[in-house]
Parts: C-alpha cells; structure tokens; sequence
C-alpha cells in the first residue's frame, strides 16, 4: 500500500489533481463554521439538538448530510441538496424533452452545457426556496430560544415581516449552495472524483465524530450504571458495517459476463479471424446514485413539511414521509428501485453496442447480430438491474432495521448502514478508479493490485 501510495505521489499531474481536491473540500468545511450573519450558531445547534433528541428526526438526517452545518445555520447550511434535487428534475426532464434528447445524441458537448446550464438556474430557484423556508424555521425556533437571530435583523419589516433577515438570511444560503455547487464542478474538472459525491462524502465523515461521542455516551462508561447500550451492541454495529461494507462493494463492483465470438479482429496492424472476449454488464449500473437521488427526493418535501408545521394538510401529510416510518421506508425502496432502472436506461444504450458489435464483426453465441443482440442484451440488463436495485434497497433500510431491533438511536445507527456507508463506499471506489486510471496511462501497476474485486457471474 505504501509503494503505492508513492507512485500515486511520483506522478506531478496525478499529484496536483489530489492537493487540488483537497484544498477544495478543506474550503467546503471552513463554510460549515461561518454562520449566516445575525445568527448565533451555538444557541442554535444546543436549539437543534433539544428538539431532536436524539430519536429518528428528519432535521437530523439533513444535519448528517450537512456534516453539521444545518443545526448551525452556516452559510453552506443547505449542501448540495438543491443541485442534486435540480439533477434530478433535468434528468426526469431530458427523459421527456425528445428534442434534448436528439441534441445530446447529434451534438453531445453542446447538449451536456445546455443541460448544465439549465441544471444550475433550477438550483439557484431551489436554494432560493429551501432558504426562505429555513428563515421561516429560524424565526420559530427564535421565539422558543431567544438570542438565535440578533434583535436588529428583526426591527425592520415591511408588511409584517423582518425583510432584512430575510434578505440577509436567503441571499447567504443561496450563494453558499451555489458556491458550494461552484466548488463541486472545479473539483471534478480539475482534481480528482466526482466533486458533488465528494463534497457529499465529507459531510457524512465529518459528522462521524458525534456518532462515536453518543455511543461512549451510550455505553455510560463513566459510571456504574448500565448505560442505554453494552459491548454486545456495538460488536453487533461493527459486524453489520464489516459485511455492509464488503456487500456493497460487490454489489457495485460485481458484473455478469456476456461472452463474445468474432468472425475477424483487427489486433493492432493485423487482421485476426476469431477470437473470444466479454461484455461485462454490471449487476448495478447506476452506482449510489439511485440512493443519493431518493434521499434527495424524499427529503425535500419532508423538509418542506417540517417548516411548515403540523397544523395544516400539507404538514399533516408530509409528516408521513419522516424517516423511520412505513410510508418513507415503502417510498424510499420504491424510489431506489425506480432511479436504479432510470439511471440505468439512460446511461446503458444496448442499440450502439449491438451496432458496434456488428461493425467489428462480433457476435453473441446463439444470438443473432442486429436487433436480437440488442434485445438480448437489454432483457438481460433489466434482470441484473432488478437484482441489483433490491439488494441497494436493502443495504439502504437496514440503519432503520437496526435501529428497532437494537433500540440504538438513528444517529449511531446511521453509519453502520444504509445510505451513508452506502455513498462512502462508492465514492471511494469511483475516486479510486480515477486514480488507477491515472496510474495505468503511466504505465504502473494499479492502485488496487492485489486486493482488485473481480467481477461475478
């Protein structure tokens, strides 16, 4: 591992792609230390933590993808929630727009900035709206804890409503997401990994600490009195996050091998005829991605439910989708599933693979070239996919299953499982990809030599 530690290191451009990514998501933690102007980030954060309680709380879930920063009332309070929401509203939309669809075909650079474009105006009129609800939440949570919003901010108004804070308070949430959104882009063009994932990633880590601080907290060390957990509960946590860990990735990592015949093979200046090779069809295709988007789906009109309040239908309703009960257990399984098979409908495109394999004169055993491959192929990804998307669904809910059999609070249980461990794992391993590719096109041996997870049947 050191020795390759020190190839990744010897190489200045993989070098300089690292340091870069660093320097960045060290940038994204300082904004999760600065409040918003007029607020008192620690009333606020002993505010939060009272009203939660450590139980199964929607605000918390929010906290952890925050890395803190929500209960604070930091200027990066929001994440990137809103960019991801907006992901995925363009690419519902692209799904149903057929003239994108044709220009990202025929013109795919063009297409992708259009996309990015209109990626980014939806996610400057989300944060705009989750922000102007939070500065709603933050005024109650002001009349219950005086001393959160400065007294000034709300001595001006304009038909009954502190406009200053409101101003003050929307306009440094929206520019904190689009910054945050800002950085993610600049990681993923100039370092290394996917920037949003990232970003994402450092918000769940971050928040590690507080999960070990109430487990010591739990187990009540100090005193002779049995705390609310003992030792056997937290060997049972670490054997979960142990096969969590290794199920997930398999499950990303796996793939089914299609073998391959060639009638002719052109192997550098010579024309070959035969040969055998494999299309690998990965048993999930879409990655975390499908987990991230249900969070984000799920979460938005929760959050908007919480800051509302119970006393009307949408509050009333919306409180049916906290995190924990049936209905959001039922819709966050169903939500993975659907974006397992989206993601993988958009991304997988078995008509030009037929059509390549045909050109290079390849064939499947026992299926004919043209259209039957590309039926064969599509009905067998749609099995794999299916396998792929229950097994990600299961890996998601089990935080929540532990929870219940255990009684451990959804803070700890949270990262022994489920949508956490779950985006740590794959971002991981997709940053890793990047930086054995790195290595391959120097000619060094990957960063995975030995311990590479090699693909299932």
């Amino acid at each position: 591992m050191l020795s390759a530690l020190q190839k990744v290191f010897n190489i200045p451009e993989l070098r300089a792609k690292i340091y870069f990514t660093l320097l960045m998501l060290v940038v994204c933690r300082i904004g999760g230390f600065i409040p918003v102007p007029g607020i008192n980030g620690e009333i606020a954060l002993s505010y939060f933590r009272q009203a939660t309680g450590g139980s199964q709380n929607l605000f918390q879930m929010v906290d952890i993808f925050s890395g803190g920063a929500f209960s604070q009332m930091t200027v990066i309070a929001l994440g990137v929630v809103p960019y991801i929401s907006a992901s995925i509203i363009m690419q519902l939309v692209t799904a149903l727009w057929p003239e994108l669809q044709r220009e990202m075909r025929e013109n795919q650079e063009q297409g992708k900035r259009k996309l990015n474009r209109y990626t980014r105006t939806l996610t400057i009129a989300l944060a705009f709206l989750q922000s102007a609800m939070y500065a709603r939440y933050a005024l109650q949570m002001n009349l219950a804890r005086p001393g959160i919003i400065t007294g000034e901010l709300l001595e001006i108004k304009a038909f009954g409503l502190p406009i200053l804070f409101y101003m003050i308070f929307i306009f440094t949430m929206t520019t904190g997401t689009v910054f945050l959104m800002w950085l993610g882009e600049q990681i993923t063009e100039r370092g290394i990994g996917n920037g949003m994932s990232l970003i994402i990633s450092l918000g769940i880590v971050s928040s590690l600490p507080t999960a070990m601080g109430m487990i010591l907290q739990q187990l009540n060390l100090d005193s002779q009195q049995p705390g609310q957990m003992n030792f056997s509960s937290v060997l049972v946590l670490i054997a979960v996050f142990i096969a969590v860990t290794l199920a997930t990735i398999l499950i990303i990592q796996g793939h089914k091998r299609i073998p391959l015949q060639y009638a002719r093979r052109v192997v550098g200046r010579r024309e070959v005829q035969g040969g055998t090779s494999y299309i690998p069809l990965k048993v999930n295709y879409a990655g975390v991605i499908p987990v991230i988007f249900a969070s984000s789906l799920l979460l938005f009109p929760a959050t908007l439910g919480g800051f509302i309040g119970k006393g009307n239908i949408i509050g009333e309703i919306t409180s049916w989708l906290t995190p924990g009960t049936t209905l959001y257990i039922t819709f966050y399984v169903l939500l993975i599933i659907f974006f397992t098979y989206f993601w993988t409908a958009t991304q997988f495109r078995p008509d030009q693979i037929a059509s390549d394999m045909k050109k290079n004169g390849a064939f499947i055993p026992g299926v004919r070239q043209g259209k039957p491959t590309q039926d064969y192929l599509e009905s067998t990804m749609n099995r794999i996919t299916l396998l792929g998307a229950i097994l990600l669904a299961l890996i998601a809910i089990l935080p929540t299953m532990i929870g219940r059999f255990l009684g451990v609070p959804q803070t700890i249980s949270y990262f022994f499982g489920g949508t956490a461990l779950l985006i740590l794992v794959g971002v991981v391993l997709d940053t890793m990809k990047q930086v054995e590719s790195h290595l391959l096109m120097k000619r060094y041996d990957g960063f995975m030599k030995r311990g590479r997870v090699r693909g299932r049947e």
